[in-house]
């Protein structure tokens, strides 16, 4: 029983080593959907195809990578601002205003072999009947539009391509610098000098835990 106790603990060690260990994070690249009511962006509770917005309501969209929907994902890069986009625009009897923002994002996020179609945010007034939905403003002043089966929004204004919602590998954020000088980089990407040898120190009390027992035992 105390051979079992004591490998138990060097081995729940070294499992505490290892998942100390940086690793990718998985991410999603695609369209998020954003409400810009109070003039801040938050991220909408209902998906376009779903949302019916108000006359005088601001949506906004920004094609990203993104490892949380909601606490990662990037907001538009343009302010939830009805008046500037909407403000010129005269409104009309049986019809509401819906302020669209749509951003392309950044070269970073593109898939392989695209680039974004315009490098800032573009804004557009759709006027559309008032029960229309969130979908139905931003067809009205960003087509082509592609869903996939799941009603998925997968590009607007044609972009991207290809692809929808697809998973990607993002790298670890990188270390902050230290006041002490950092050790010379010998390009090695494999464990760390510390990592080994926290796992060599665990190696060695598993196994003279295991020698004290069998002397025990005889």
């Amino acid at each position: 029983m105390r051979r079992l106790t004591t490998a138990a603990l060097a081995f729940g060690v070294l499992l505490t080593l290892l998942a100390a260990t940086p690793a990718l994070a998985a991410g999603y690249r695609y369209w998020s959907f954003w409400d810009g009511a109070g003039g801040r962006w938050a991220y909408a509770t209902q998906g376009p195809s779903i949302a019916r917005p108000a006359d005088g309501a601001t949506l906004g969209f920004r094609f990203a990578v993104s490892q949380d929907a909601a606490a990662e994902a990037a907001t538009p890069r343009a302010a939830a601002d009805f008046e500037a986009v909407c403000g010129a625009t005269a409104a009309l009897e049986g019809r509401k205003r819906v302020a669209v923002v749509v951003d392309f994002g950044v070269p970073a996020d593109a898939p392989a072999g695209e680039t974004p179609p315009q490098d800032t945010p573009r804004t557009a007034c759709a006027q559309v009947a008032p029960e229309a939905t969130a979908a139905e403003a931003l067809a009205a002043v960003a087509k082509p539009l592609r869903y996939n089966s799941s009603a998925l929004l997968c590009a607007i204004s044609g972009y991207p391509k290809q692809g929808c919602g697809d998973q990607v590998a993002q790298a670890p954020p990188e270390p902050k610098p230290s006041a002490a000088p950092a050790a010379q980089d010998s390009g090695d990407t494999g464990p760390s000098a510390g990592l080994l040898a926290g796992i060599a120190a665990v190696l060695a009390l598993a196994a003279a835990g295991i020698w004290q027992s069998r002397r025990r035992n005889r």
